[in-house]
This record gives structure tokens, C-alpha cells and sequence, in this order.
């Protein structure tokens, strides 16, 4: 609905294709997103789009892992100027190279399967050193809304959103919740439809 708004091509907005949502990395070759938008040669936005349903001991740490990874990977082939004008492959396309790109907009979205696994608190280990009080007797749930805050808050990521939905309810009637409003859906796209409008105002 959004993107219909600001009146958005169809084919700058890619979902779909390995080799249509991989762009050069730093640290390694490549990186597929989940979807990404392109317009006029300019790297608009990536998406980042997770999903975690039982084992969150197991899961929690590698997707911490993943997202600050894959970001500071991002952000360094950016300031690379691997998304630049320059390194466009399709130079057809382009109207016009005399404006420089603005940043591009990175995204990140987790879906979590709202059960008592995930919203009971769970002990941490300290064994040497203490770990931020703000984990102590915190649920994965907890920990999950911790970490997209941190995320945008660090810069890594323009954007966060976390979701959480019983396995239950969310395949009946699709219902679903956030812990806040700043990580809801709908902050999340209008942090998007915000920086989507500026391109186009721009571009």
C-alpha cells in the first residue's frame, strides 16, 4: 500500500530470484537479500527477513550473529562504493549521474513464534565477568526486541521490526503482536514510505 503511494515501479521492486537479490559484498563475494529496490541504477534498500519458531536457545545467538554480520558487511561495501553509479551494470538504465546516491535504507525484520518458550525468562551464564543487568531474567522475546533496538541504535540498521505470533492464532486469523510501537509494522514502513519519498524526491 505504501509503495503504491509514493507510485514506485513494479520492476525497481525485486522479491524474487537468486541472482537478482545478490549484490557485492566486503567481506565475501556476495550476499542474497530478501528483497531490495533499485531505481535508476541506485541501491534504494535491502531487506533482511527472519523467522524463528523453537529452539531459541540454539537459534538466538546465531541470528545475532547473522544480523550484525551481515549489516557491517552492507554498510563497508557501501562506503567501498560497491553501490555506487559508477559500478552499475546496466548503465542503459541510468537518467542521469550528475546526483550523488543517498545512503541506501537496510531493514530488518523478525518474525518469532509467540509461545511460553519464548516469553519465559530464561538465566544467563556468568562465570567470569556480569553481563548487562537488562538480561538478566529476560525472555527470548525480550532478548529479540533488545537486539532491533540496538541494531538501529548502533546504526547498523535503518529500521526494525519484530513480530511475534502463536503458531495457533497466527495461521487462523494471521493476529500478531510488538513489544513496541517503535518495532511494529507499521513504524517500520513508514521509516521505509519516509525514505522512499525523499529518493524520489531527490532522483
Amino acid at each position: 500500500m505504501l509503495l503504491n503511494i509514493v507510485v514506485l515501479q513494479d520492476d525497481c521492486i525485486i522479491t524474487s530470484g537468486k541472482k537478482c537479490l545478490t549484490i557485492p559484498g566486503f567481506f565475501r563475494p556476495t550476499k542474497m537479500w530478501d528483497s531490495m529496490v533499485i531505481y535508476k541504477g541506485r541501491l534504494v534498500a535491502c531487506f533482511e527477513l527472519k523467522s524463528q519458531v523453537g529452539s531459541f536457545g540454539n537459534n538466538f545467538n546465531n541470528r545475532t550473529e547473522e544480523s550484525i554480520g551481515s549489516a557491517t558487511d552492507f554498510w563497508t561495501a557501501h562506503k567501498e562504493k560497491a553501490f555506487n553509479l559508477s559500478n552499475y551494470l546496466k548503465p542503459e538504465q541510468l537518467v542521469s549521474i550528475t546526483v550523488e546516491s543517498k545512503p541506501p535504507f537496510l531493514g530488518y525484520l523478525m518474525l518469532l513464534e509467540d509461545c511460553r518458550d519464548s516469553t519465559t525468562p530464561v538465566k544467563v551464564e556468568e562465570e567470569h565477568f556480569k553481563v548487562f543487568p537488562y538480561f538478566r531474567e529476560s525472555s527470548y522475546s525480550k532478548r529479540y526486541q533488545l537486539l532491533c533496538e540496538k541494531l538501529v541504535l548502533e546504526g547498523l540498521y535503518s529500521s526494525a521490526c519484530l513480530i511475534l505470533s502463536n503458531q495457533i492464532n497466527g495461521k487462523d486469523d494471521g493476529s500478531y503482536s510488538s513489544p513496541t510501537n517503535s518495532l511494529s509494522p507499521r513504524s517500520f514502513f513508514a521509516d521505509f514510505a519516509g525514505r522512499l519519498l525523499s529518493v524520489l524526491e531527490t532522483y
